[in-house]
């Protein structure tokens, strides 16, 4: 392999001015007292408004302005009304909900207007137009605060999955808060070449579409990354043209010396195999390239190792289960909840649960198979079957996690919490951090 040296000074001089950047934002952040300084908060999911918050604190710092940058779970009606600028960044979640970590502002400040005649502000709305609640939070987000008295610095702007150009029309609305109007567009990171070592198949005979596990291996060194973390795909060859990423949940750890992936092939309603999953499933070769990059989940991130987990999931949500039950060892007790189709074919990773059952990785090990009948056929009954036990785990410590399809897992699963522990205590719970979901 040979290396440009102009293209490797270049990306020396983009790390070096984004170390700058950051270095910048953090003292511009030490030097405001606290309460002062532009406000910039941010809700987000999976980490990506959490970085756009961030980048847009970073050029804003570096032209002079001074800056806060915090999670809107962290942000106070009060604290609004005080302080007189803001810029929001926010990303929708399931059926346009806000980020789990934004609920407790939903519920406490979103809940009526408030007084906020003295505000000036400007939204982003992070979101997907492949879901009908399309930046729906950011609309409910920019609505609300119209109603409280907020003069809207100019119109919201919205983000259809990472598009550059609307972030660069960001860029250029921070002029009217004090950036100048030089900065570079923030590109999105690059790919790195993975190869794409193995593909097998988990589901032979399964009435539900093929499920593959993805095994891709870094053309470089391998990275780090940590259980919960997502791998998004550039789903063809380059000469594809300009296609939009997709995002996995990573099944594996760096100690095992591949990214590794769950995925189930997808169809539109015309048949037409899904763009990610047809070119993971089938369209790269084995022994081909395939352009992948990570990110952290903050939002699915790991607890502490001495903490009880309650893991729950479906389909291919066992990939971020099964990422956090490697990391996990025998440290603290841990329960996983699945639910799949049938026992017979789709009892994915069987045998590795079997192991961890009895080596004590996992204290309780329960599925249920919609497909074969019985009284529990979805996971969330087979909670709601368990209470009391849910009760005693969680009254112990335990953080619960969620992974897999949003679609009548996530919703059931939520509603049968809700019924076991109260709303309020369940808001509780994520307003806490102890509950953490990953869920598509």
């Amino acid at each position: 392999m040979t290396h440009d040296p102009a293209r490797l000074l270049i990306a020396l001089a983009a790390v070096a001015g984004w170390v700058a950047l950051c270095l910048a934002i953090v003292w511009r952040q030490r030097r405001a007292p606290n309460g002062s300084g532009l406000l910039i908060a941010f809700a987000s999911q999976t980490g990506f408004a959490a970085d756009i918050a961030r980048r847009t604190g970073a050029a804003l710092a570096a032209d002079g302005v001074a800056v806060r940058v915090v999670p809107l779970g962290q942000v106070s009606a009060a604290d609004l009304a005080a302080a007189g600028r803001a810029l929001f960044v926010v990303s929708t979640t399931g059926e346009g909900d806000p980020p789990d970590a934004a609920t407790r502002f939903v519920r406490q400040a979103m809940a009526a207007p408030a007084p906020l005649a003295g505000l000036h502000y400007a939204v982003l709305a992070l979101g997907d137009r492949g879901y009908a609640a399309y930046c729906a939070f950011g609309h409910a987000l920019d609505h609300w605060l119209r109603a409280s008295g907020a003069t809207a610095a100019a119109d919201l702007i919205e983000v259809d999955d990472g598009d550059p150009a609307a972030l660069r029309q960001w860029q250029e609305r921070l002029r009217l808060f004090g950036a100048a109007d030089t900065a570079a567009d923030w590109l999105p990171p690059a790919y790195a070449p993975w190869r794409l070592a193995a593909r097998t198949l988990l589901n032979p005979g399964s009435p539900g579409a093929p499920v593959h596990h993805i095994r891709l291996e870094p053309a470089g060194a391998l990275p780090d990354w940590a259980p919960g973390a997502i791998a998004e795909i550039y789903p063809g060859p380059p000469a594809a043209g300009d296609l939009p990423h997709r995002a996995y949940s990573v099944a594996s750890l760096p100690g095992d010396g591949a990214v590794e992936l769950v995925v189930r092939r997808m169809a539109g309603p015309d048949g037409r195999v899904g763009l990610g999953s047809g070119w993971l499933g089938e369209g790269a070769a084995v022994g081909g390239e395939v352009a992948l990059r990570l990110r952290d989940n903050p939002a699915f991130a790991p607890c502490a190792p001495d903490r009880r987990m309650i893991l729950i999931g479906n389909g291919t949500g066992i990939a971020g289960l099964r990422g956090h039950l490697k990391a996990r060892g025998q440290a603290a007790p841990a329960w996983l909840l699945f639910g799949e189709r049938t026992r017979a074919h789709d009892a994915l990773f069987d045998a590795e649960l079997a192991a961890w059952l009895a080596d004590g990785r996992l204290a309780r090990l329960d599925r249920t198979f919609s497909r074969d009948g019985g009284p529990h056929r979805y996971v969330q009954d087979v909670l709601l079957a368990e209470a009391d036990e849910a009760r005693a785990w969680i009254a112990a410590g335990a953080v619960i996690y969620v992974c897999g399809s949003l679609a009548g897992m996530a919703a059931g699963v939520d509603a049968a919490l809700a019924s076991i522990l109260g709303r309020d205590a369940l808001d509780a719970l994520a307003d806490a951090g102890r509950y953490r979901r990953d869920v598509y």
